[in-house]
């Protein structure tokens, strides 16, 4: 049954910082030309290893005190919210900020200002007096979404969703939620995150062998590869503009898409290991609201993180609900990017909504040696793929403790 245009959420804007574009033309130019943001980087205390590292002019819409008061989370997710408005042709000042929401996912925060002040009172014989009285401003949870607020004089509720690696399709679904509701006229939704400034992730990944290497930074991302040995941590962001679509038909908006469905569950099962059952339950379940079946999707985007049971269990829960699904094209932006993190999933989905115009599946890149067990029909590996169909984008994002999203979108036609 058809929803009333009420009812109906759509894409007006879309504002990123991944490591290899700035914003969204920039970024899928770079996944249909193989171009990755991986390079060298160093952190403290583990020394030299790899990351994707955004260069996204932070002036633009921050002065250089509000830099240094908050954080490198609250910087890109005030970059896109600032990029995603101007794309979606609002004039902020004119509306009614009041009705304006903010819902970012994240994985973690607070991490980096934490290790940040500790190594600072290391250097005055841990004299507390050098302790940052911005500290507790910097690290509470809702900050990088308590940060758009206040740059853009929003007055409408926000808060951060903690949902690990599936947090940037939770900050969406929020946004959808809260639309529906009528709490919120326009959601700015999406995720952060500024996780390669914090050097216990990058130790945590190393000390369970699952943080990436390679000689070449543009090749360490591997997923499906046979040679893949981990991840690659990365920071980024995007932001959408979601509103009702018959708010944005009346002011004639630009329609990226239509989010038709979406999906969160929980393993239940183990801290880190993926569960593939309770994966293909999420992807039933997103795609019953939805309204459609397997065979409808014409992208997956999958999560797969370059990690062998990561990848392994992805796959074996695609196979269980894509079965003889003959035109669903399967795909992977962290070869591109990394990790991004709370970001992975509203990073990876932007980078697929341009197929709904070109009718392209970008590729996974780096896959020079398809492991067995991530073998799967129609899995676009290294050359972009020109497909009859592109209309229905099923967006995977998965998490440490056992959290899965899934969010399903729909090419808008008028």
């Amino acid at each position: 049954m058809q929803l009333p245009d009420s009812q109906r959420i759509v894409i007006t804007g879309i504002g990123l910082a991944a490591p290899n574009g700035n914003n969204l033309t920039e970024y899928r130019n770079a996944l249909l030309n193989g171009q990755s943001g991986i390079e060298s980087y160093e952190i403290r205390y583990l020394g030299k290893t790899l990351a994707g590292v955004c260069h996204f002019d932070a002036l633009k819409y921050q002065n250089r005190k509000d830099i240094r008061r908050g954080t490198r989370a609250g910087s890109v997710a005030i970059y896109c919210a600032h990029e995603a408005i101007a794309d979606a042709n609002i004039n902020v000042q004119a509306i009614d900020r009041s009705q304006v929401g903010v819902f970012l996912g994240i994985t973690e925060h607070g991490n980096v200002e934490t290790e940040n002040e500790i190594y600072q009172i290391s250097q005055f014989n841990y004299d507390c007096k050098y302790w940052s009285h911005h500290h507790n401003p910097r690290t509470v949870a809702n900050n990088p979404a308590g940060e758009v607020t206040l740059n853009l004089g929003i007055t409408g509720p926000h808060y951060t969703i903690g949902a690990a690696c599936a947090a940037g399709n939770a900050g969406l679904i929020q946004g959808v939620q809260m639309l529906r509701l009528g709490e919120c006229d326009l959601a700015l939704s999406g995720g952060v995150s500024e996780s390669i400034h914090t050097f216990g992730i990058f130790a945590a990944f190393a000390a369970e062998t699952a943080l990436a290497s390679h000689d070449v930074p543009a090749k360490a991302s591997r997923p499906f590869d046979k040679n893949r040995n981990g991840i690659v941590v990365s920071e980024g962001g995007a932001v959408y503009t979601l509103e009702r679509l018959s708010d944005a038909k009346q002011r004639g908006a630009t329609i990226y898409g239509e989010i038709i469905g979406y999906a969160m569950n929980s393993d239940a099962t183990d801290f880190i290991l993926p569960n593939a059952e309770r994966q293909a339950e999420c992807m039933t379940k997103a795609l019953a609201k939805s309204g459609i079946t397997p065979s409808d999707v014409d992208i997956v985007s999958t999560h797969a993180t370059a990690t062998v049971q990561g990848d392994i269990q992805e796959i074996k829960a695609l196979k269980n609900v894509f079965r003889d699904c003959k035109t669903t094209y399967v795909n992977n932006t962290k070869s591109y990017i990394g990790h991004a993190m709370g970001a992975a999933g509203v990073l990876e989905l932007a980078g697929n909504l341009p197929s709904f115009d070109d009718n392209i599946c970008h590729p996974t890149i780096n896959v020079d040696d398809l492991d067995p067990e991530c073998e799967i029909d129609n899995l676009v590996v290294n050359v972009p793929k020109k497909i009859d169909r592109a209309e229905i984008i099923l967006n995977n994002s998965f998490g440490m403790v056992g959290i899965n999203s899934v969010v399903v979108v729909k090419k808008y036609v008028q």
